[in-house]
């Protein structure tokens, strides 16, 4: 008697629930999905970078809804209904990963699920990134354009599975981009040297630019850690006054999305001790700038950053 040939209903159920419960950012949150070619191609962005770094790449093939606005910070934010809505229309979604979008990832679990969701910094090498005292990743890798260069092709390779007719295109901006962005790579080297190195000190409300300081020379502290989840308190803030009194640092920096509360409280602080710190200007972390601010693109975030910190220690 020959061997029953087994069923295929029972495989191909096991396939269907092996790609449905892939996790967020895996390669093969793609691989189980494919576009019906109405484009554009429905995109769901978290944050403004991941959203101009899916722009650049996906063209004229995609539309972008962005959940997170200017001044917005993403360790706080928290997903609301019309959010949810937004989500449970995209054909695919983007996020940044590393626990920075830390209150939404149960909702970016369960969407990733049924439609492709890719968290771009996860794309990156382990080995490439900073972690903070429990071993966890630093989620602010922008800060490297160098490193963030990196996430173009990952963005081009999800597209081009999802969209394999148009996969080439996606690839071909992937590299246009990332020439814009080692340009920039080599604007902030260049810029940044202008600083003398006992000035290149940079204090801000939290601790997001410590990819900033590697890449480019920088020493970086923070009043809270690299969360914004985490408050600081008044020991913390003591012991940056201390540091800033006894290193004679002239300017501190407030962001755009954290509350200025402990910067201010930090200069008071300072003066207190007979020193005079000035608030050097706003920095872009989190979010990037409102249309026309200058700094609503990746690249003019940057490239505000840069100069107002120069322009501050220089």
């Amino acid at each position: 008697m020959s061997a029953r040939r087994p069923t295929r209903g029972p495989w191909l159920l096991a396939v269907a629930l092996t790609v449905s419960l892939c996790g967020c950012g895996d390669e093969s949150d793609v691989r189980g999905f494919r576009f019906s070619g109405h484009y554009p191609i429905r995109v769901v962005c978290t944050t403004g970078m991941v959203a101009d770094m899916v722009r650049n790449v996906g063209g004229d093939r995609v539309t972008i809804d962005q959940l997170m606005g200017p001044d917005v910070d993403p360790h706080l934010y928290k997903a609301s209904p019309r959010d949810v809505a937004r989500l449970g229309r995209a054909n695919m979604i983007f996020y940044s990963g590393w626990h920075l979008e830390g209150k939404m990832a149960e909702i970016l679990r369960r969407f990733g699920q049924t439609r492709p969701s890719v968290a771009i910094a996860e794309t990156i090498s382990r080995q490439a990134l900073l972690t903070d005292e429990e071993g966890q990743p630093d989620p602010h890798v922008w800060f490297d354009v160098s490193l963030w260069s990196q996430t173009a092709f990952a963005v081009a390779d999800a597209l081009g599975r999802f969209d394999p007719v148009h996969a080439e295109e996606y690839r071909a901006n992937a590299a246009a981009y990332q020439s814009v962005l080692e340009r920039l790579d080599q604007f902030c080297l260049e810029q940044l040297s202008q600083i003398p190195q006992e000035r290149r000190v940079l204090v801000t409300a939290h601790d997001a630019f410590r990819y900033f300081g590697r890449r480019y020379g920088i020493e970086v502290r923070g009043i809270q850690g690299i969360s914004t989840n985490s408050e600081a308190g008044v020991h913390e803030i003591n012991e940056l006054v201390e540091f800033i009194v006894r290193r004679r640092i002239k300017a501190v920096f407030v962001e755009t999305s954290v509350a200025e509360k402990n910067v201010r409280a930090l200069v008071e602080g300072c003066r207190a001790r007979g020193h005079t710190v000035n608030i050097g200007g706003e920095l872009y972390s989190d979010a990037m700038g409102p249309p026309g601010s200058g700094a609503d693109t990746y690249e003019g975030m940057v490239r505000h950053n840069v100069r107002t910190i120069v322009q501050a220690l220089k």
